[in-house]
């Protein structure tokens, strides 16, 4: 009873998904890694450019399948091409969601690597989805509130800024910069 539960969950995630991108995407799932500290049913869901977006989105479905607490949350990380390396960044910070601290909105995250071949974006932001407003962030299932938040590749020393100066003071030199978030293999925002 409570597997099927579950799977009622992602189901209805997937189509609050293609409610809102006008897509069934696609089911993609790393074959590397922590799957066993996944709940069975997680999967990545990779949607092509579409009516919404000239961009692709890949979200995670199932990241907060079972939680009681309140980081109800799931992700969506945009890129200018298909890129298999999101599908394994977004299944680790899933696996870390659920092992080991809990992740929500404002947190960021050391990926422990570049977010893609090359990229000087080593560590995550979550924001909220500025791109798709309450549309696409809030889902509602089963009497509860889940938020589908952005997961915006940044540099170390982006997250160190963020650390010092705060939320507010990262978004502003976002916009300040006219920050480029399609382009993965950007310079850091705090160059001179």
């Amino acid at each position: 009873m409570r597997l099927f539960r579950k799977r009622n969950y992602t189901e209805a995630l997937r189509r609050h998904y293609k409610n809102y991108f006008g897509s069934s995407g696609n089911v993609r799932r790393w074959k590397k890694g922590p799957q066993d500290k996944l709940h069975p049913d997680f999967y990545v869901l990779e949607i092509a450019p579409n009516r919404v977006h000239n961009m692709w989105a890949y979200l995670t479905v199932g990241m907060s399948v079972d939680r009681e607490d309140h980081n109800l949350i799931e992700l969506v990380v945009y890129s200018p091409t298909q890129n298999e390396s999101l599908v394994e960044l977004l299944t680790l910070n899933a696996s870390f969601h659920r092992n080991a601290d809990a992740l929500n909105l404002h947190h960021s995250v050391n990926i422990g690597q570049p977010c893609i071949h090359g990229s000087n974006c080593d560590h995550g932001f979550i924001s909220l989805p500025y791109l798709d407003g309450e549309a696409l962030e809030i889902f509602e299932f089963a009497g509860k509130r889940f938020h589908c938040y952005w997961f915006i590749p940044i540099t170390e020393r982006e997250r160190d800024f963020k650390m010092e100066e705060g939320v507010e003071a990262l978004e502003d030199l976002f916009e300040k910069r006219q920050f480029d978030y399609l382009n993965l293999h950007r310079p850091c925002l705090l160059q001179e």
